[in-house]
């Protein structure tokens, strides 16, 4: 299910939609950092490009983190 989650980034609200697995990963990624679900969200926004909407950069970001995770244990 896709839900409609907001955030404050660098000082203004911003709203993004994510399906429930997403939003468990990000939880997961920003726990297993030991930073908040804020920063992370922040550090995502901050490096994706100006094409990229948000919602897009965070399932891509997931991605590559459990991408990245996958090929480290297999190693």
């Amino acid at each position: 299910m896709i839900r409609k989650h907001s955030a404050t980034l660098h000082g203004h609200r911003t709203s993004f939609s994510l399906e429930d697995e997403f939003w468990s990963e990000l939880n997961a990624i920003a726990a297993s950092r030991a930073i908040s679900l804020a920063a992370l969200i922040s550090e995502i926004d901050d490096a994706r490009s100006p094409e990229s909407n948000l919602s897009s950069a965070l399932r891509v970001h997931v991605l590559q983190w459990l991408k990245t995770e996958k090929t480290q244990d297999s190693l």
